[in-house]
């Protein structure tokens, strides 16, 4: 178990009395005490909730132990001093952690120092003012379950004690430079606008209204101006599940050649234009009441946290969905204006209205103007392309596997590819999936013909035959327009191969040349949050950097939230920080045959056509394909791959950012794919990608309030051999780039530059490199199950690796 910690900020001693006394622990009475003894028992009285009653409170104390010999109580009754032994074995305790099951009273500090717990840097006996500060300390250290220790405190009730007693708590209350949750979530006010777009995609002539749901502090009644935490969610209205599936597309089909051609950007550039809108709608009268309430089904559980913490949260679907107008588009600049839309509204730019015909208008009066926005996949997308607008108002944005250009995520070097887990899956199938509308039977019955068009449009425009970038795409990627001044925190799974790393990458890169601040978090999942970790604190930092943009408090955010933030995958709850990600490697070339691997298979070719029978199996089951292909040992795809494998490494090797490979190769036929993949041999228990529950609802967000699971990615039970960690996939006919088709000859020999997915991996020492090459992916490609021949020549191949020596921060 690793609790690592680094939201922390470091703060003086005058600033704790601050803190402490806005928090209540430190009063008018306490303040005066000189005795650390004395000042020590009041905390610890506090820290049970004055509301219990002396005696309640006193024998919780006793409860606690503070030596071997005596309790906590007693301590404080019997002793002169407060030794930092028994401080610690009593703050162990109140963090959630038993004596003997996890800690020895006789050394704390053992287990603290292994669990990654900070100590206070204070001596063995504590004076006064030392106590103070190893208790402010304490009450920003992490428990057993994932939360600091105010936060623990926070959902007992302990800020609740102080409501009924006006102006004792600041509201917002920052502590440690961060949200406190003050603000009380039962009487939350919770309602519905209508926002007006500058968008008429369902082309009634009429411009398109979107719905937004509000969540907001019951104190915004009393003037009190909060900020905003923004999610823009497709799904978020309902989805069409089945009928979506009735739309996956068959990926057991022939790849077909494509003529070739010379086209340039410009015949593929697309210039987006929406400029001739219908008029706006006149504002008949105004109101500062909502007339429309509701019940949440979905929410996120970061969201709750900051609603809590004096946070308005907006949910919105955006165009096409359930009670909004327009259709979905999958990815163009008109889902982001629904999304930069109800910004400008929460920023006062643009007119809502109370419902979606009278016309009566109302403003986002409660809000101070500062949106951030938040969420995972089309969620965290949105908040990308929003941001990249540079919309007033939008101060930041926290994107979780959010996706930067939509043909990196269905298309790759001109071919069809799938999203992890999703074969068959394209932005017809998506926008289906998505279009709510079609779940109120009389508002689909007058849009149906408009939304069938749409998806016939959707349909024709990604162009599955050739798989190649066009005009479609184009309007499609995010990184074409930049215009950001918010601030961005980027999350991402080192293992998701839904939305690939060469997204957060790519724009991590294009956000390098602007005048903004950015930070960086990778985590050994594929697509998950991360809000709910034991081993990093993400929510706290979440809290910092909202803290730090939204209320404009000057906490640090920019330099103790850290640049880059990395999990290891070798090492269980391990978190390195380092300065960039892919910068700072080293770029190591190494020719195919060199002497350092060995050709597993002995084979320069390989036939991409399976029997059959084999065929259709992996089909259904590609797990049994992914290990025929990745095992060392002899199988049924020896003679459909080549496969290389390094000697064992004599040290760890880190493979920092984008690996590229190079291939001299030749096809049989005049069309073709390769593959390539990276895979680390080595027996290990390595991570689960899908993060495991270490302890359910244990995560109060605030008092009475919304609980969540303690996850946290484990070694897997069982031994593995291996581990994919990186891939590429290439058109051979798209060699040049994904939108000119190039000739290919059959048996003619060219050279084909493929760049991996970015990634950060360690390799261990002992461990060996494999290189494999093949053609069909069956969980990714087209799967044409075509005889075709492919033959590399190692000599004049070459692979480039991004090698990074140790210069981490370990934690």
């Amino acid at each position: 178990m690793k609790i690592n910690q680094f939201a922390y900020v470091p703060t003086n001693h005058d600033q704790i009395v601050k803190e402490l006394a806005d928090i209540q622990f430190l009063t008018a009475q306490t303040k005066k005490m000189a005795d650390p003894v004395m000042l020590y028992r009041q905390f610890l009285l506090k820290f049970f909730i004055e509301k219990q009653g002396l005696a309640t409170r006193t024998q919780k104390v006793s409860n606690l132990m503070a030596t071997p010999e005596l309790n906590a109580y007693a301590y404080t009754t019997t002793q002169d001093a407060v030794s930092k032994l028994a401080f610690y074995n009593v703050g162990l305790q109140l963090l959630g952690f038993e004596v003997g099951l996890d800690f020895d009273l006789h050394d704390p500090f053992k287990s603290m120092t292994e669990w990654k717990l900070p100590v206070a840097d204070v001596p063995n006996t504590l004076n006064r003012d030392q106590l103070i500060d190893a208790w402010y300390k304490l009450l920003n250290t992490r428990t057993k379950f994932g939360q600091t220790l105010i936060d623990y405190l926070a959902g007992q009730g302990y800020y609740h004690q102080f409501f009924d007693d006006k102006g004792t708590l600041k509201r917002p209350l920052i502590f440690n430079g961060k949200s406190q949750a003050v603000f009380d979530t039962s009487k939350l006010i919770r309602e519905v606008v209508y926002v007006e777009a500058p968008l008429d995609t369902d082309h009634d002539g009429k411009r398109d209204l979107l719905k937004a749901e509000i969540i907001r502090p019951a104190d915004t009644e009393g003037g009190l101006k909060v900020p905003v935490v923004f999610t823009a969610s497709p799904y978020d209205q309902g989805t069409n599940d089945k009928q979506a599936d009735d739309m996956t597309h068959d990926v057991n089909k022939p790849l077909t050649r494509k003529e070739p051609n010379n086209l340039s950007y410009q015949d593929v550039k697309f210039d987006y234009d929406h400029s001739n809108l219908p008029a706006p709608r006149p504002v008949q009268a105004t109101s500062e009441v909502a007339e429309e309430t509701f019940v949440k089904t979905w929410t996120y559980t970061l969201n709750d946290y900051f609603l809590a913490r004096g946070f308005a949260v907006v949910y919105s679907s955006g165009i096409g969905t359930k009670d909004s107008d327009g259709v979905r588009t999958t990815g163009t600049p008109d889902e982001t204006i629904s999304a930069t839309a109800i910004i400008e509204w929460l920023h006062g730019d643009r007119t809502a209205f109370t419902n979606r015909t009278d016309q009566v208008g109302i403003k986002a009066w409660w809000s101070n103007g500062n949106v951030g926005m938040t969420g995972r996949s089309y969620l965290g997308t949105l908040a990308t392309a929003a941001a990249l607008t540079g919309v007033d108002g939008f101060k930041t944005a926290i994107v979780e596997a959010g996706i930067s250009n939509y043909y990196n995520y269905y298309r790759e070097n001109g071919l069809v590819v799938a999203p992890g887990g999703f074969q068959g899956e394209d932005a017809d199938v998506l926008g289906e999936i998505t279009f709510s509308r079609e779940q109120s039977a009389a508002d689909y019955l007058k849009i149906k013909d408009t939304w069938l068009a749409q998806l016939k449009k959707l349909t024709s425009g990604q162009d599955r035959q050739s798989g190649s970038y066009n005009k479609f795409w184009d309007n499609r990627n995010l990184l074409k327009n930049v215009n950001i001044k918010a601030d961005m925190m980027l999350v991402h799974g080192l293992n998701d191969w839904n939305v690939k790393l060469s997204h957060v990458y790519n724009l991590r890169n294009t956000l390098k040349n602007e005048a903004i601040t950015q930070k960086l978090v990778l985590h050994q999942g594929q697509h998950e949050y991360l809000n709910n970790f034991r081993s990093v604190d993400f929510t706290d930092l979440a809290n910092l950097w909202l803290t730090n943009k939204l209320l404009d408090v000057d906490n640090q955010a920019n330099q103790v939230v850290p640049d880059v933030l990395v999990q290891d995958n070798a090492e269980p709850e391990t978190w390195n920080t380092y300065q960039d990600w892919g910068s700072d490697a080293e770029v190591k070339t190494i020719s195919l045959n060199d002497q350092r691997f060995t050709d597993l298979n002995e084979n320069q070719s390989f036939n991409d056509q399976l029997p059959q029978d084999l065929f259709k199996q992996y089909v259904a089951e590609t797990h049994k394909w992914q290990h025929a292909l990745f095992t060392k040992s002899h199988s049924k795809m020896d003679k459909h791959a080549i496969k290389l494998v390094t000697e064992p490494l004599d040290q760890d090797m880190i493979v920092d950012g984008e690996a590229k490979i190079t291939l001299r190769a030749f096809s049989s036929a005049d069309l073709g794919l390769l593959s390539a993949a990276l895979v680390d041999y080595g027996d290990e228990k390595r991570l689960t990608a899908v993060p495991q529950v270490l302890a359910a609802q244990k995560i109060i967000t605030g008092y009475n309030w919304r609980k969540d699971d303690l996850k946290e990615f484990l070694p897997e039970p069982k031994v593995s051999a291996y581990k994919k960690f990186t891939d590429a996939h290439m058109n051979m006919q798209n060699r040049t780039n994904n939108y000119k088709s190039d000739d290919l000859k059959a048996g003619q020999y060219y050279n084909f530059e493929m760049a991996f997915q970015p990634t950060f991996w360690r390799l261990l020492k002992g461990h060996q490199l494999g290189i494999i090459i093949y053609a069909t992916d069956m969980d990714y490609t087209i799967r044409g199950n075509q005889d075709i021949t492919y033959s590399v020549d190692l000599g004049a191949s070459q692979i480039e690796l991004p090698l990074l020596s140790g210069n981490a921060n370990n934690r």
